[in-house]
């Protein structure tokens, strides 16, 4: 898939958690991820949070970072 459809998709799933009451919208985005995403989606996530995270909201940069954190 390529890194712009990536950063769209993680973009959306954070957009929706920030309008969403109560909880940790960064908690939620990396448990989606979790759930939903293919581990090579994750990977490729992964790489691009690494080389900076270009066009990532920060909800989807700190939900990429935190399901880092739990691999």
């Amino acid at each position: 898939m390529s890194p712009d459809k990536i950063v769209y998709m993680a973009n959306q799933i954070a957009r929706f958690f920030d309008s969403q009451r109560g909880g940790d919208p960064t908690e939620k985005v990396a448990q989606h991820l979790r759930d939903f995403w293919d581990p090579r989606m994750r990977a490729q996530l992964m790489d691009i949070v690494g080389a900076g995270g270009a066009g990532l909201s920060d909800t989807a940069r700190r939900g990429a970072e935190s399901l880092r954190e739990t691999v």
